[in-house]
């Protein structure tokens, strides 16, 4: 068998993706602004009555079923595929690139997928199709893990986290849950509302802030984002905070404009606090697909960002961008959203993510 001589779904459409890959995707379609779009309320869990005591299930259960669109979309058509193969030839693997392709899991990593399990299979190492479902997590996993770095807030104080995403990711509702797990956790919290140019913006951070029982620095609306992080950093440090969680508008007009606001938010933060931020978090809607990589290129451009939260995974068949995204941009994901709730903003850990959508 010659792999390198079979056409194959992705080699067979390279000249319209790479087409399609080299134009310059905007990070938003010209909008109106969103108006608090994201949710402050802590719903009470679907079914419950309020002051109801639950037993919840344990966190891989509710991962596995917040996941469950993904697990459908993707793993349930490949085992529709593989499963009861007694042998796999270069046609499966071409059917399997198309199902990744059109997965989400991405051009760039898709193609890299395939040629490792090509390889495997000029080795015979891929019997069946039980064989090659298992050799497909576990490359998956280890791209996943490749990424996959320590996240120490310990090393510093205050720990400066800078956070940015367009509107409508559930970025202020994210750094909220963070306040409020930080905040439980026993250190000092302290928000920065830099996002000035959204209405409302400050108000919704002031209400996760009281839920919470953390400080908000903010401005009125309108003003200046890098005045908002000035006296943030400053009372930090005063107040002997052990984390800064800066909030940053979402939706710019231009990449330019994008760049020197961070540029700017960056020079401040470094000024009163050297070497701060220890990390820029970009916010990505898992259901908005591949949209979600041209956001990430262009905010790691103009950002310096050092990790990822993927959140509405629960929502969307589309949780393979998890896997392009960091692939792509050799980014860690630092956390998950799969629910509604403060707990369901969880740690990512690549195995269990992996067995939560191979799992049976």
């Amino acid at each position: 068998m010659e792999p390198q001589d079979k056409k194959g779904f992705f080699r067979g459409l390279i000249d319209k993706i790479a087409g399609a890959e080299s134009a310059e995707v905007p990070l938003m379609p010209p909008t109106t602004p969103v108006v608090a779009s994201e949710p402050v309320e802590l719903p009470v869990a679907q079914g419950a009555k309020a002051g109801e005591t639950q037993t919840k299930p344990g966190f891989f259960e509710r991962l596995k079923s917040g996941l469950k669109k993904t697990k459908d979309g993707l793993v349930g058509r490949i085992d529709a595929l593989v499963l009861g193969k007694k042998s796999i030839d270069a046609d499966t693997l071409e059917e399997l690139e198309e199902i990744l392709i059109t997965s989400d899991i991405g051009v760039k990593t898709t193609v890299e997928l395939i040629r490792t399990l090509e390889q495997r299979l000029g080795r015979n190492e891929l019997k069946d199709g039980e064989a090659l479902r298992g050799a497909l997590k576990d490359e998956i996993l280890a791209r996943l893990t490749a990424q996959h770095t320590p996240f120490n807030i310990g090393g510093h104080k205050p720990f400066v986290m800078l956070v940015i995403g367009v509107n409508g990711v559930g970025k202020t509702t994210t750094i909220g849950k963070l306040a409020s797990r930080f905040s439980a956790s026993g250190s000092k919290v302290l928000l920065a509302a830099a996002d000035t140019f959204r209405a409302a913006a400050a108000e919704q951070l002031i209400a996760w802030g009281d839920r919470s029982g953390v400080d908000v620095i903010r401005h009125k609306e309108g003003a200046d984002p890098s005045a908002v992080v000035f006296d943030a950093c400053k009372a930090a440090v005063a107040r002997d905070v052990d984390i800064l969680i800066i909030d940053t508008a979402g939706r710019l007009h231009t990449k330019v404009n994008l760049m020197e606001e961070m540029k700017k938010i960056r020079r401040v933060i470094d000024r009163e606090i050297p070497g701060a931020p220890h990390e820029t978090l970009l916010v990505l809607d898992a259901a908005t697909g591949q949209n979600a990589t041209s956001q990430a290129r262009l905010f790691k451009e103009a950002a310096g960002v050092s990790g990822l939260v993927l959140t509405k995974l629960d929502g969307t068949a589309k949780g393979g961008i998890l896997v392009a995204v960091s692939h792509e941009f050799a980014l860690p994901v630092r956390y998950i959203g799969v629910g509604e709730s403060i707990e369901d903003l969880r740690d990512f850990d690549p195995q269990e993510f992996t067995d939560a959508l191979f799992q049976a």
